[in-house]
């Protein structure tokens, strides 16, 4: 397990091909400007030298909470093939030590899975359906 670094993009974008196939891979601007930005971590695990599973964290500093951070998981993503063998535990995993180490106070994460086999392995990761609701809004279509 380690920190991916521009350097990974490419076998990033790959990967997350298995997380939403058919999307459109970002800019080489947008690709530096991810990985240039502060309190963004991006989390790989290999196997055989090849990227296999993936998340990312970001910390937000927060002024509730006695000023302490939070944290928010997204893309997290196993390449199939490699799927139920404690790979996206082990991402997920890390990203919450590296939250806790970084003085957040909590960690949210969010699934557009419909799956509860999904929310059965967040759960599995410590996550509670329970404890907030999530909305979300998209952007307009230009």
């Amino acid at each position: 397990m380690r920190d991916l670094g521009v350097g990974d993009a490419e076998a990033l974008v790959a990967l997350y091909e298995h997380l939403n196939p058919g999307d459109p891979p970002p800019s080489p601007a947008a690709v530096r400007a991810v990985f240039a930005h502060p309190g963004l971590r991006h989390f790989g695990r290999f196997a055989e030298g090849r990227l296999i599973a993936s998340c990312n964290l970001a910390v937000i500093p927060n002024l509730t909470r006695g000023g302490r951070s939070y944290g928010v998981i997204e893309n997290v993503v196993t390449e199939a093939a490699h799927r139920g063998r404690g790979h996206g535990q082990a991402v997920i995993q890390h990203a919450l030590g590296q939250a806790w180490a970084s003085g957040c106070y909590k960690v949210v994460l969010t699934t557009s899975r419909k799956d509860p086999a999904v929310w059965a392995f967040y759960e599995r990761c410590g996550f509670a359906s329970g404890d907030k609701r999530a909305f979300v809004i998209r952007a307009p279509a230009t």
